[in-house]
């Protein structure tokens, strides 16, 4: 007997079966959504993310907040003022720390707390404008030549390998004994010596990254140099030059502090940790304190960006991750 059975007949079970197999593997297609996932894939956002994350950051980023709002209003802080004609009283020379004055007096009887806040502010003068000109110059010419290459490359190199030559503190002595000592001068000399290595890591930077792909795209859509370096090269570039700077600050007023305790970096009556430091060595064993707590300061401070730049790098290195 013949099979009476029509196309029409059959459409139904087909559609029926095609729409359960359908159904049944829609949700298996869902993408499954999370919070790493809904976050913009790139390396300053994932570095963010990291960075929101790490305690040690954290805390170096609060000392350091600390540190610039101490630097910028002392006010907040201490009602007195180191630099008011009654601030020192002979009478007071090496008490210790009270109630009233919790880090005591020195040898000159001057309020040790109402100092310490004060000082911060050339010591963070130092340590940012130093870390600005540096990355400024150094970045700039690093960038010049890792792209132009060639003889530009050749002759900044070498003009470069000048100012490696001269160690930083002993250059710093060299060139502050015969200037006026004050944050501003500090700064500009530590910066002309500072400024080689910001160079290298720069120009080495924009050598791993200019024969990339995206910059050979963007060259063969036609951008001008100009473009491809500050939208391209520099964005992906910048991150080790970031890095080292933030590390470096700490260093820069560290040498300031260096140069103040020998007497020719910032000078009275202007104030500074170095200056404090180079102060109490007289008296340190016979009042510890007059020591104890400028030093503790410098040390935190240069400890919390330290931090700050340890943490920096750990988020911007893909090989950390």
């Amino acid at each position: 007997m013949r099979d009476t059975t029509t196309v029409g007949d059959e459409l139904p079970d087909t559609q029926t079966a095609a729409g359960t197999s359908s159904a049944s593997t829609a949700p298996a297609q869902a993408p499954k959504s999370g919070k790493k996932k809904d976050r913009e894939a790139s390396l300053w956002s994932d570095a963010l993310y990291d960075l929101r994350r790490n305690p040690i950051f954290l805390i170096g980023a609060f000392l350091v907040l600390v540190m610039l709002v101490l630097s910028v209003v002392p006010q907040w802080f201490t009602d007195g003022s180191p630099f008011e004609g009654t601030a020192c009283t002979l009478q007071n020379s090496l008490k210790t720390p009270s109630a009233d004055h919790w880090f005591g007096f020195d040898i000159q009887g001057c309020d040790i707390y109402t100092r310490t806040v004060w000082a911060a502010r050339n010591s963070v003068i130092v340590g940012v404008t130093t870390t600005t000109l540096v990355i400024v110059v150094g970045g700039a010419l690093g960038l010049v030549a890792g792209w132009a290459g060639g003889i530009v490359d050749s002759i900044l190199s070498r003009f470069t390998e000048i100012f490696f030559a001269i160690p930083l503190l002993l250059g710093g002595m060299l060139i502050m004994s015969g200037l006026k000592g004050n944050a501003w001068t500090v700064s500009l000399v530590l910066a002309t010596l500072g400024w080689p290595q910001i160079y290298r890591i720069m120009r080495s930077s924009v050598l791993a990254n200019k024969n990339n792909d995206y910059v050979m795209a963007a060259r063969a859509l036609g951008a001008g140099t100009l473009r491809i370096t500050t939208r391209h090269i520099l964005p992906n570039a910048v991150a080790p030059v970031i890095v080292v700077g933030a590390i470096s600050l700490g260093v820069y007023i560290s040498a300031e502090a260096a140069l103040s305790y020998l007497g020719i970096g910032v000078q009275p009556p202007e104030i500074s940790w170095g200056l404090m430091v180079s102060d109490a060595s007289v008296r340190w064993l016979q009042a510890p304190h007059v020591l104890l707590f400028p030093a503790a300061a410098l040390s935190i401070t240069v400890l919390a960006f330290i931090m700050v730049g340890d943490a920096v790098r750990d988020a911007l290195d893909p090989k950390l991750r």
